[in-house]
């Protein structure tokens, strides 16, 4: 698959209509990757609405860093006895008629409609209890790609639970209007959307995983994933920094021969749970 662009974005699940932990970044053909609307503080749809309208502009790789479903393959439900969907698609939609949240949130999901799922501190129990991988967090896992959250974690300050439930939302308004990999098919010349995770291109940058809080750490990520460096007087937060070398990141794996054929991906997970960009 050949990008012109590839864009990141640093999503939140955060409750409100404007959220400062969003960020969008896009790395265009071998440029520096460059910051959209920086001054900006964005709603979730405001990204919807952008994302929608530029996808035609020229054939983007859409990057959100969240997970596309909750585990499935090693559960055999999404929410264990309960009645719902078997497969993603028809789960956004449900996630959709079930979340009343503004800005295409989704905490009364978590917090009201199916709470016992969902681990929010002590009260609940084990936290281990809760602690179920997809297929692709199991495998980054066991390569030695970091601790993966899991979409039943809804306490910390990265809010994995929230966030993800959210973007389950701008999904089910993304269908057939913008392909999902690997839900759908990726057509050459198109536009397409993807799920991403910002940790796993620091490691390929050759870091640790840990955020990227000075542009020097920044620039030296970038050089690692053959790219150009962004401006050194840059003031940049950890949401900025993580779209700017994800995106970056995006397009150093896009030229990888399994970029869209990960060996470990079925039929059956890609209908279910998806995969991220960048495991192979």
């Amino acid at each position: 698959m050949r990008f012109e662009r590839f864009a990141a974005i640093d999503w939140s699940g955060a409750k409100g209509k404007k959220h400062k932990g969003i960020a969008v970044a896009i790395a265009a053909g071998d440029a520096a990757p460059s910051l959209v609307r920086p001054d900006k503080v964005w709603s979730r749809r405001q990204v919807l609405d952008w994302l929608v309208e530029t996808a035609d502009q020229a054939p983007t790789l859409f990057g959100f860093d969240f997970s596309f479903a909750p585990p499935f393959v090693a559960r055999g439900s999404y929410l264990p006895g309960e009645d719902v969907p078997d497969s993603a698609k028809p789960f956004w939609a449900y996630v959709e008629a079930q979340s009343d949240d503004e800005d295409l949130g989704a905490a009364s999901f978590l917090e009201q409609r199916h709470r016992k799922h969902f681990y929010f501190g002590k009260a609940d129990g084990t936290k281990a209890n809760y602690m179920h991988f997809r297929a692709v967090e199991q495998r980054l896992n066991d390569q030695g790609g970091g601790k993966a959250a899991t979409v039943y974690d809804a306490i910390g300050a990265a809010q994995v639970a929230k966030a993800s439930f959210a973007g389950m939302r701008l999904l089910h308004r993304l269908d057939g209007r913008v392909p999902v990999w690997p839900f759908d098919t990726v057509e050459a010349g198109k536009s397409a959307v993807v799920e991403i995770y910002g940790r796993l291109y620091i490691r390929m940058a050759g870091g640790s995983g840990r955020k990227l809080r000075h542009v020097d750490d920044l620039n030296a990520a970038l050089a690692a994933l053959g790219s150009p460096p962004v401006r050194d007087d840059l003031r940049l937060s950890d949401h900025e920094t993580d779209a700017l070398v994800t995106a970056a990141g995006m397009r150093a794996h896009a030229a990888h021969p399994d970029a869209f054929s990960p060996p470990a991906l079925t039929d059956d997970i890609a209908r279910t749970e998806g995969w991220t960009f960048g495991v192979v």
